[in-house]
């Protein structure tokens, strides 16, 4: 089966002003909801945002927002998720 990208969604993301870390809830189809962390949109310096690229490896500004956000990011998946 190939991939169809109409099937794949983001159902809720996050973004860090700070760094352009993205941080979203996605499924594919009807399985179940997964996290992704990444990409990064960063801003041009003259406006605007680049193309989004990878994220990469984190910096503290990365994991300490991730800290703050991972209880409501936690609840929301699980209000996803059905139980196994």
């Amino acid at each position: 089966m190939a991939f169809d990208p109409d099937k794949d969604k983001v159902l809720k993301a996050w973004k860090c002003e700070e760094t352009g870390l993205i941080i979203s809830i996605n499924q594919y189809d009807k399985g179940q909801p997964k996290l992704q962390i990444g990409p990064r949109i960063l801003n041009k310096k003259e406006g605007g945002q680049r193309t989004p690229v990878k994220a990469g490896r984190l910096t503290m500004e990365d994991v300490m927002w991730l800290y703050e956000m991972i209880d409501e990011i936690k609840a929301d998946m699980a209000d996803r998720v059905s139980p196994e």
